[in-house]
């Protein structure tokens, strides 16, 4: 097996072929390299910390999670899509707080990838999701009723019936797939 301390240096060599070709070999270290790459998501400089978030997806750890999650908060957009997506792989309900705080985000690729990352997350994100339907803010209300949609738990059918509502037609959509999803959809009255 190839050493470590090599690999890891292949990681961040500034060639992706060759970091993508490292990182095959990497995953067969499996607890030392998360321990490993766990130090380089503090490292300056964003590229390496963006290949460790890239690395961390590969591994299968219990620790791999709560380091992505770490990730979420990077200052650098990069780092914070790779570990959204990676979220996605490795869901947890642990990071739905987080996740949920991301859809506030000013960027709307970390948005989509947070509320993507929650509906792999599924019904122990609904309760993160349903507060945030709360917010006057029209941009995590549609990330949120986008999640509770493709979710489909039927915790969320009162709040997805309030959108139906809603002034905004994306808002609505969403409210109206997530409702015909669960096999909710419209009720006719029989006039009198």
């Amino acid at each position: 097996m190839e050493d470590l301390s090599i690999l890891l240096s292949q990681l961040s060599c500034g060639d992706d072929e060759q970091a993508e070709e490292a990182l095959t070999r990497l995953t067969d270290w499996g607890p030392e390299a998360v321990a490993a790459l766990e130090q380089r998501l503090s490292h300056p400089e964003a590229d390496v910390r963006w290949w460790a978030v890239r690395a961390l997806a590969e591994l299968q750890d219990e620790r791999v999670p709560g380091l992505l999650m770490l990730a979420l908060s990077d200052p650098e957009n990069s780092v914070r899509w790779c570990a959204g997506l990676a979220l996605r792989k490795h869901p947890s309900s642990q990071a739905s707080p987080a996740l949920v705080g991301m859809l506030a985000d000013q960027d709307a690729l970390s948005r989509r990838l947070a509320g993507d990352a929650l509906v792999a997350i599924g019904s122990p994100a609904v309760p993160g999701l349903l507060e945030a339907m709360q917010q006057d803010d029209y941009l995590v209300r549609l990330e949120a009723v986008r999640a509770l949609a493709k979710i489909g738990d039927a915790r969320s059918i009162p709040e997805l019936f309030v959108a139906l509502d809603d002034s905004s037609a994306l808002i609505e959509y969403w409210a109206s797939e997530g409702l015909e999803k669960m096999g909710v959809g419209m009720v006719y009255f029989k006039p009198e």
